[in-house]
């Protein structure tokens, strides 16, 4: 059978080598493209990452303010010797928590001021304010003074209160976190004698 034949071991062909060279080639493309993916993912989480600091991690102090209130009684005395004025009022506080997380506060009080002299103080029990919600508090406020400068005041036919109060509390974030946070009041109104009405309330 074909004695004295010689077989010589097949050469790879260029068809071969460029076979292997793609080969070589995708690896690479795919490998350059998983890098790819995954700088793109972990740019994507910093950036989830920062947003959800900036924002769902980041605590606020609630806001406490007065938002209505009517007079139902109100009298004034321009006695010379002792000029004074004794006024009731309903009234609502509201305590907006802009948080993530619920906002619970302790005992507190809000005061009522005539020229910077207390005229009434106000108690605020203990509560909660939900995350990103508004809580009320309906109050009646019954309040009273005497003072020489109340004379000046009197007939101008404007009376200027205060308010100021501070709730300390603590802003609870995923069942878990809590930061210390208080709510503070700091108004000013003015009482307008001849039409029993307030005026010019600002919070700040």
């Amino acid at each position: 059978m074909d004695k004295g034949r010689q077989f010589y071991p097949l050469e790879v062909t260029n068809g071969t080598r460029n076979d292997e060279e793609a080969l070589e080639e995708l690896r690479r493309k795919k490998k350059k493209k998983y890098i790819t993916y995954g700088i793109a993912f972990v740019v994507f989480q910093t950036i989830v990452i920062l947003i959800f600091s900036l924002t769902v991690m980041r605590v606020k102090g609630p806001k406490f303010r007065i938002r209505s209130y009517s007079i139902t009684d109100l009298s004034t005395s321009d006695n010379t010797t002792a000029p004074s004025f004794s006024m009731r009022f309903d009234g609502q506080f509201r305590i907006k928590n802009t948080n993530f997380g619920r906002f619970k506060y302790g005992h507190g009080n809000v005061t009522f001021a005539y020229r910077g002299t207390p005229v009434s103080v106000v108690p605020i029990t203990k509560g909660r304010a939900r995350a990103r919600s508004t809580k009320e508090i309906d109050v009646i406020i019954d309040m009273k003074s005497t003072s020489s400068e109340l004379s000046k005041d009197i007939e101008s036919g404007i009376i200027p209160l205060t308010s100021f109060s501070r709730l300390n509390g603590k802003v609870k974030l995923m069942m878990v976190m809590k930061k210390k946070k208080s709510a503070q009041m700091n108004c000013t109104m003015e009482v307008v004698i001849a039409t029993s009405s307030i005026q010019n309330l600002r919070c700040k």
